[in-house]
């Protein structure tokens, strides 16, 4: 059974506030916690319903009620099992290769999807904004599916860090040269704009090549797509 305490502490966790406060976050799902107990993220805690995960000690495990999971969790049909992790320091940037940059997405769906295409193309590094949503507000964690484990992500200053990078820069725009007719590098920052209004004019002024996604709708009157639906054509373009 869980303390009042306890789950006061876990229900905290969906803000971001409290997360970096108690440098915790949590995950919920069997596969998602598979994968983070199996990397380099170290376990907290285990709730779960079921007599699973034999591989986590007792210490660090308890099975609770159906009820006691609805308190804690942040999904409207709660999966079998949540768990807390600690935050980890963050890495290094790796600053070679190709690099997804993304400039004040705000939508935790959007930020979870990219970060698992980023581990499904092979790019290693993704550098967010400060404005970008947090990698680990819960809705994110739960749209990565793993991938969190696997991608090294970095908040930084983007126009500072834009300004002196070495890598070619790319980005997103209507009025860009076709990626399907341009010739691409291995190595370069694929910069990814805000939902609503795209990548911010300071970027946009540091940006080499600008590229875009056509329309071949007979009405071409689709204004833009989907942020992560774009990543998924720009990267998977990079690697053909």
């Amino acid at each position: 059974m869980l303390s009042k305490n306890q789950i006061k502490l876990i229900s905290s966790l969906q803000q971001k506030k409290h997360r970096f406060a108690n440098q915790l976050f949590f995950a919920e799902g069997v596969k998602v916690i598979q994968e983070l107990v199996k990397s380099n993220f170290e376990l907290e805690h285990l709730y779960t319903t079921k007599s699973d995960f034999d591989e986590i000690a007792a210490a660090k495990k308890t099975i609770i009620s159906e009820s006691d999971l609805n308190k804690i969790s942040a999904l409207a049909t709660p999966n079998t099992c949540l768990a807390v992790f600690k935050i980890p320091l963050e890495k290094k940037i790796i600053d070679s290769g190709l690099i997804v940059a993304l400039d004040s997405i705000r939508d935790p769906g959007n930020l979870g999807t990219i970060l698992r295409l980023c581990d499904w193309f092979g790019v290693k590094q993704l550098l967010c904004s400060k404005e970008t949503v947090d990698i680990y507000n819960p809705k994110v964690v739960q749209a990565t599916m793993g991938s969190i484990a696997r991608v090294n992500v970095n908040y930084v200053d983007l126009n500072d860090f834009i300004s002196k990078t070495k890598l070619p820069v790319f980005g997103t725009f209507m009025d860009g040269d076709t990626i399907y007719k341009t010739d691409l590098p291995q190595d370069g920052i694929i910069i990814m704009g805000n939902e609503a209004n795209g990548i911010s004019a300071e970027l946009e002024n540091l940006i080499q090549k600008r590229l875009t996604i056509p329309r071949f709708g007979d009405l071409q009157e689709t204004e833009s797509l989907n942020v992560a639906t774009a990543t998924a054509i720009i990267l998977s373009e990079f690697r053909r």
